[in-house]
């Protein structure tokens, strides 16, 4: 049918807009992939603004170089797939942001550069692009730079510019000489850029759900799950908020485990992907070497997440079996 028809009187009638017919989907939103991650980029803002001011002016060149880096490497990569150059979309944007905020504050340049080569080309762009990676571009990028430069990925300095570990490094050795919780709030501690000010992470984790950009479901049931199997493995009460607030968990479970493309869309399978990250990162950081976990949790529930969907999608009603 078109968009006019004829009346017994031959006068031509327009149709409302709301009654046209057209093919599945019916559904019309005015989102898009652009307004999505320039509300994640908006969310981040805070974070970044808070790791210029107290990490000074090489946390400024990290992020810089790795957006620059990210959204040249998808260009390239793109041109040489004969595909359409998508960097508008600042899917890439985000992805530097993300990895910027996975690099410890003195950390040189080449290694952002290095990062967005393999989180666009290799983990994106060599699965389809966007919507197609199986698992989390910056987390991917974090996990190979600490198997090949582990001195300088835990290489960590104060806001002072002192190294220093970090309060779940601290822990796990065994000291008992930990910042404040309120140093940890707001950030005034030794970590990666974007995991140190709980206080920011959360003003963004608000702006997303209040926007309905994430889905409460993974950050709640992971953060959760993490601090009830850390009391169940034995760690002490008191410290419990240090975990939370430490190892980059707030910036993972909302910012990243999040990432649509890597993560379950069911209601039950986002539930189970938090409580297996929760579970993962608190026996790691338990019984592991590693005091953070949260990279590694998150990727191998990546891994897992299609099982996932398989056993927790919806029966469709009228199937023939």
């Amino acid at each position: 049918m078109g968009e006019k028809v004829v009346n017994s009187t031959k006068e031509p009638l327009t149709l409302d807009k709301h009654l046209r017919m057209s093919l599945a989907p019916h559904i019309r939103s005015s989102e898009s992939t652009r307004k999505t991650m320039l509300d994640v980029i908006i969310a981040l803002t805070p974070a970044m603004i808070g790791s210029v001011y107290y990490f000074g002016l090489n946390a400024l060149i990290l992020i810089l170089v790795s957006i620059a880096s990210c959204v040249g490497f998808e260009a390239l990569a793109q041109k040489f797939f004969k595909k359409d150059i998508l960097i508008g979309d600042l899917s890439a944007v985000v992805t530097g942001l993300l990895l910027a905020f996975n690099l410890p504050a003195n950390a040189p340049w080449w290694v952002a550069v290095f990062g967005a080569a393999f989180a666009i080309i290799i983990v994106k762009e060599f699965f389809g692009g966007i919507g197609s990676n199986f698992m989390n571009p910056a987390l991917a990028a974090r996990a190979a730079l600490v198997a090949s430069w582990p001195a300088i990925m835990g290489n960590y300095i104060n806001p002072d510019g002192i190294a220093s570990a970090t309060p779940l490094a601290i822990m796990k050795s065994g000291s008992t000489a930990l910042p404040s919780i309120n140093r940890m709030f707001m950030g005034d501690i030794g970590g990666s850029l974007g995991e140190t000010s709980a206080i920011l992470l959360l003003i963004g984790a608000a702006y997303l759900l209040i926007r309905k950009v994430i889905d409460w479901k993974i950050p709640v049931f992971y953060i959760g799950t993490t601090a009830i199997m850390l009391l169940l493995l034995g760690i002490n009460p008191d410290m419990i908020v240090y975990h939370v607030l430490g190892g980059g968990l707030i910036l993972g479970a909302f910012f990243m485990a999040t990432d649509y493309s890597s993560s379950p869309v069911t209601p039950i399978g986002k539930i189970i992907f938090g409580i297996g990250a929760g579970i993962l990162t608190a026996v790691i950081r338990v019984k592991g070497g590693m005091p953070e976990a949260v990279s590694y949790a998150i990727l191998l529930m990546n891994v897992a997440s299609p099982v996932i969907e398989r056993f927790t999608k919806p029966k469709v009603f009228g199937r023939v079996k």
